[in-house]
């Protein structure tokens, strides 16, 4: 068993994709020790819980989050970091056509959206099982939080997800629960798919409620802001997107199915593929996948 201290003398950040070092050698004075500390455990803005007080227990639900590459990728490489099951879910959630494959090229400081499964827990929506991060030599919990992750986990989150008590101390070998922000409320009356947003520089939320289309108001009380001035780059927003209707009867295993503008999912084993498109007046349209062996399944949406 091997035990990774996070703050040494002599620190190698290593990242995730690129493999290089940086060493930091012979800290001695007060001021870069503090600086250090600052560097290893501060947290970022980015870094909070999205309100899930859904009337159910462990409500469950699908949300999204911006996932900032940053290092050239590949789609597969984030399936593997983020644990998702299969390269489809990324697919949908991005509108990539079906036939891309896992070696698709990821841009430094491309933005790919993750989807993966919430639930609600003690008034907050946490990622529900995934991803899980395997600790490797090297590794420190900022540089986990910070550069593997792109800050959509703070280093006081994965402490107490992972009953880490010395944040300097981490196991090689040791697997992590990583918390994604997400919520399963319905909101102003509607079901949605939420979606966090990661701000970039520049943004505004008047910007951002016209993108999305989603009033103001309501982007400010979802994400607690008495002002539009609190907004803040890098920041984590609940922008709660509206899904497209669909036919599907609240018995079926896929229900409810909700598919948000310019995203798509495949359902009914995966024979079916089903798009949102706000231009066809939000109404799910649905067409076989063209993926399936067995031709008695067809389409009920509209």
């Amino acid at each position: 068993m091997n035990i990774l201290c996070s703050r040494n003398v002599k620190v190698s950040l290593f990242d995730r994709v690129g493999r290089h070092a940086i060493n930091v050698d012979g800290i001695t004075s007060r001021i870069e020790k503090f600086l250090l500390l600052l560097l290893f455990f501060a947290t970022p803005p980015s870094s909070f819980s999205f309100r899930c007080a859904s009337p159910k227990p462990n409500a469950s639900c699908s949300s999204l989050v911006d996932y900032v590459s940053p290092n050239a990728t590949t789609l597969s490489a984030i399936q593997t970091l983020f644990t998702l099951p299969n390269l489809t879910s990324i697919l949908a959630a991005n509108n990539l056509a079906l036939s891309t494959p896992s070696t698709h090229h990821i841009a430094s400081q491309q933005i790919i959206k993750i989807p993966f499964p919430c639930i609600c827990t003690n008034g907050n929506g946490i990622s529900n099982g995934l991803p899980s991060y395997t600790i490797v030599g090297g590794d420190g919990l900022y540089h986990i939080t910070a550069e593997v992750f792109s800050g959509l986990v703070s280093v006081k989150q994965i402490q107490a997800a992972n009953n880490i008590s010395n944040p300097d101390l981490i196991i090689e070998g040791q697997n992590l629960s990583i918390l994604l922000p997400c919520s399963c409320d319905d909101v102003d009356g509607q079901k949605v798919v939420h979606y966090g947003h990661v701000v970039p520089a520049g943004s505004s939320v008047e910007g951002i409620s016209q993108h999305f289309n989603i009033p103001k108001d309501t982007l400010l009380r979802l994400n607690n802001l008495t002002s539009p001035a609190e907004l803040m780059a890098g920041s984590i927003l609940d922008v709660p997107l509206r899904a497209c209707s669909s036919m599907i009867n609240n018995n079926s295993m896929d229900y409810p199915l909700l598919v948000p503008n310019d995203t798509y999912a495949l359902t009914a084993g995966n024979c079916v593929v089903c798009k949102c498109d706000a231009a066809l007046q939000w109404m799910l349209q649905c067409v076989p996948s063209g993926s399936c062996l067995s031709d008695s399944v067809r389409c009920e949406g509209p």
